[in-house]
């Protein structure tokens, strides 16, 4: 597991729904790798400023809650956990609630500078061989050199399809408008259906969980042999 060279960054980008999350853990896990979900830091955050009773659309007011927001994240992906103080958030991040909260969250530019660095921090200490990092502008903006860089997507057919069998708890209808709200919002911020230059796409409309999780697995190993790793 552990490494005295530089780790290998695997940036995966993609939209909601696209499975990004799910199929990066399982990377990791196949690569003996870290797996690092920005996501969750943004929906820690989203959380933090609920419980703290802070008005999210206020950009003001989320900039300066930033230095009291104390967040931790496993980058184990057989021991994910996120916590944001002493608080264990793991769960909590994933209700709807918080959901509603991240887009006004997310488009804030110094919110994303300043998770950013972070990432790029917890990137360049991990103990692990390489790390898996996912969320919406991996490839271009957070780490744009990284070796491998992917974009993974699908239809919005099959994206709603899959949100739906997560969440059986609410209708299609609520699944698909949820979905095409959360990719309007963020696509104001950043572009993430398409790939930028020297990015490989994974398209997994037509593919399985586990042979979406085997492509991009290829994608990894090819470019490691490429590299002599």
């Amino acid at each position: 597991m552990t490494s005295t060279t530089e780790p290998l960054v695997v940036a995966v980008d993609g939209p909601a729904g696209s499975g990004k999350s799910s199929v990066s853990r399982a990377v990791a896990r196949a690569l003996g790798f870290a797996y690092l979900d920005t996501g969750a830091s943004y929906r820690a955050l989203s959380w933090h400023l609920m419980v703290q009773g802070i008005d999210a659309s206020s950009s003001a007011a989320v900039i300066a809650a930033l230095p009291t927001f104390d967040f931790r994240i496993g980058t184990d992906p057989d021991h994910y956990y996120v916590r944001v103080g002493s608080a264990d958030v793991t769960d909590a991040i994933r209700e709807p609630r918080v959901t509603g909260v991240v887009s006004l969250v997310a488009r804030i530019p110094e919110v994303r500078q300043w998770l950013n660095e972070r990432f790029r921090a917890i990137m360049a200490a991990t103990p692990f061989d390489g790390i898996v990092v996912e969320g919406r502008d991996i490839t271009t903006v957070v780490t744009p050199d990284a070796p491998v860089r992917i974009l993974l997507t699908a239809s919005e057919e099959a994206r709603m399809a899959r949100r739906s069998k997560e969440l059986t708890s609410e209708s299609a209808a609520a699944v698909g408008e949820a979905l095409r709200a959360r990719d309007q919002a963020d696509s104001r911020v950043v572009d993430f259906m398409n790939a930028a230059d020297g990015v490989t796409t994974v398209d997994s409309t037509e593919l399985d969980f586990d042979q979406t999780v085997s492509a991009v697995v290829e994608v990894v190993q090819t470019v490691r042999t490429a590299h002599g790793g």
